[in-house]
């Protein structure tokens, strides 16, 4: 099996050899790089093109949420992790939409990061539903305009209830055998709504059709 290519990026040294310690335990993770900054993230992801970024949010200079955006404009196939000590609303929001597609808190346990990192490698999202119902509950008292689109009018049925089941925090796999659907039909079916949305990942196809009102709080639990 290939080595998933990770860089990590975390201004707090010995947070950062911490995590380092904890995933190069494991067999299946290389870490290719470390930085210190957002600027250090986006210059490493440039020149290494890992696999999966742990990025945090608030890091001197260029921060996490700006960064996530940029490397995202060169090198959209990263999938971009954040761990972080911070769960405000104004923070979720903003690197999800940058294009991350994931959102731990530094609480976790170590098993919990390692399979966050292997889940966002698969393509699918890491976003704790209580992470994904602030999101929601913002674009509900927030005063951006929702888009007024009715989901159908751009969906299929089968993908709409694929991607209500992929925010709801279902696998694949869990799709599929919900759906009784095979495996590859299903990532089908998200690369379609991915394309239809502009999105490159599940978690911004989530976060996209918050804006657009078509999820509701059941469908994230």
């Amino acid at each position: 099996m290939n080595s998933i290519k990770i860089l990590l990026a975390e201004d707090h040294a010995v947070v950062r050899e911490s995590i380092r310690e904890a995933l190069t335990r494991e067999r299946e993770f290389k870490i290719v790089g470390e930085a210190s900054n957002g600027s250090e993230a986006v210059n490493l992801a440039r020149e290494l093109k890992p696999d999966v970024i742990v990025m945090d949010v608030a890091m001197p200079g260029l921060n996490g949420i700006e960064a996530t955006r940029q490397i995202k404009s060169f090198h959209p196939g990263v999938s971009i992790l954040v761990l972080t000590a911070y769960d405000d609303e104004q923070y979720i929001f903003s690197v999800l939409s940058a294009g991350a597609a994931g959102y731990l808190l530094k609480d976790v346990g170590v098993s919990d990061l390692v399979e966050g990192i292997k889940t966002v490698y698969k393509g699918e999202s890491v976003l704790h539903p209580n992470i994904a119902k602030k999101v929601l509950q913002k674009f509900r008292t927030g005063k951006a305009e929702a888009v007024e689109e009715p989901a159908a009018d751009l969906l299929s049925d089968r993908e709409i209830t694929v991607l209500k089941l992929a925010a709801g925090g279902l696998s694949n796999n869990a799709i599929a055998q919900e759906l009784h659907l095979s495996v590859s039909t299903i990532e089908s079916h998200l690369r379609t709504i991915f394309s239809k949305l502009g999105v490159g990942s599940r978690t911004e196809a989530v976060v996209e059709a918050m804006k657009r009102n078509w999820l509701s709080l059941k469908d994230l639990s």
